[in-house]
């Protein structure tokens, strides 16, 4: 190309426009690619946004899966803020137990999602419901898991424990409930022998002599499946298929075997996560325990279990609120009562002792979640340390 040629090339000329309001003409490439440049922006954005709508949703749903086992079984969310927001604006005056349960369980729900409180505060009222309905959808989906593991496991631990003739299947529910003679009897309520002929026949005729409801305490909730009727209490919540389906749940299957130990078996979660720092292993699952930094069981985690065990029990296959006669969501209530509504110090006392036997049983003999600032002040490293300042301010005050 000629120098000249070059020089005309790169000449600019004023665009010649007919008025004011003409159009600057352009190309149809150029055009073309400059939508193309918005529409792509725009829809990373809207990847962006889901994206971020995605992450919550996962959050929300993790988060969610602890709410039915260590907050509340039946009752909505909606229902525990209600109560908190009713306490705030009236005060406690004429509450009833039923007030007080969904109070507990507000705080309770709280503590386990320490985020939960103010974000209530400051989401809008969609965001709001639509976080709300994925704490639900997780809350769900883990009772759903641990309904269909223990389905599976207690069929398991009844053939191995009771040798029964007509042996459990772990993916049938239809031979099991009253039908089946040791379910039948895990299942009997306490007050009653199901030995009994009569007894038996009674409930299987389901007859208005022997109705098996929420308001009598099943026989395997009682250690070594035996009752004294003079003494209720005793042995009460003990029962060994209860410590399996509790470990089950918590922190493993496999340490479901452990049952009969007394705790005196290493750190379950520090075990686990000792596993999971090892190098060139395979990647160990997280127990639950360990997820939702749970380091004692508590009252509502041992009747979520107590339900989950009296469900796999029965002979329905879908999980639901009644059964027949009997409530699982009043039966609920009544074994949180057991422990939350006492009558006075003297029961309170027994209610911590066995309590301590469950976190014994499950989590082993570490007790450093006991380790309060008032526990720790009384001790030597503090004491010693404010003996030295005392000394240290006797000494400058003496010159």
């Amino acid at each position: 190309m000629s120098a000249s040629e070059a020089d005309h090339r790169n000449e600019s000329y004023p665009l010649a426009l007919p008025d004011i309001s003409g159009v600057v003409p352009t190309s149809a490439e150029a055009r073309a690619k400059r939508r193309i440049a918005v529409l792509e922006d725009e829809l990373e954005n809207m990847k962006q946004e889901r994206r971020g709508k995605q992450r919550k949703t996962t959050f929300y749903v993790s988060q969610g899966r602890a709410i039915r086992r260590m907050g509340v079984l039946y009752t909505n969310l909606e229902d525990l803020i209600a109560e908190n927001d009713r306490r705030y604006e009236e005060g406690s005056e004429g509450a009833t137990p039923e007030h007080d349960r969904l109070q507990r369980g507000y705080i309770i729900v709280a503590q386990v999602l320490p985020w939960l409180h103010e974000r209530l505060g400051q989401l809008e009222v969609d965001d709001c419901q639509d976080m709300l309905k994925q704490l639900k959808r997780g809350a769900d989906a883990a009772r759903g898991d641990d309904t269909s593991t223990l389905k599976d496991l207690v069929a398991t631990w009844i053939n191995e424990h009771f040798h029964p003739p007509s042996l459990l299947k772990s993916d049938d529910k239809h031979a099991r409930g009253f039908v089946h003679d040791v379910c039948g009897k895990l299942l009997c309520p306490s007050e009653w022998n199901w030995d009994d002929n009569r007894v038996k026949a009674g409930i299987c005729d389901r007859t208005s002599d022997y109705i098996v409801s929420e308001n009598s305490w099943p026989l395997f909730l009682y250690e070594n499946y035996a009752v004294k009727l003079d003494n209720l209490e005793q042995g009460l919540f003990k029962s060994k298929i209860l410590v399996q389906a509790f470990k089950a749940v918590f922190t493993s299957p496999s340490s479901a075997r452990e049952a009969d130990r007394d705790g005196d078996g290493a750190d379950i979660l520090e075990n686990n996560r000792r596993a999971q720092r090892q190098l060139n292993q395979v990647k160990v699952k997280t127990c639950v325990a360990s997820i939702i930094n749970m380091r004692k069981v508590t009252p509502r985690s041992l009747a979520y279990v107590v339900c989950q065990v009296r469900f796999a029990l029965s002979n329905i296959s879908s999980w639901r609120t009644v059964d027949a006669d009997f409530d699982y969501e009043v039966f609920w209530s009544n074994i949180v009562d057991f422990f939350e509504n006492v009558p006075g110090p003297v029961t309170q006392q027994r209610v911590n002792h066995l309590l301590e036997w469950w976190t014994r049983k499950i989590f082993g003999k570490n007790h450093r979640e006991d380790l309060t600032p008032e526990v720790v002040s009384q001790m030597s490293v503090t004491a010693l340390a404010e003996q030295r300042k005392a000394l240290e301010d006797a000494a400058f005050d003496s010159d």
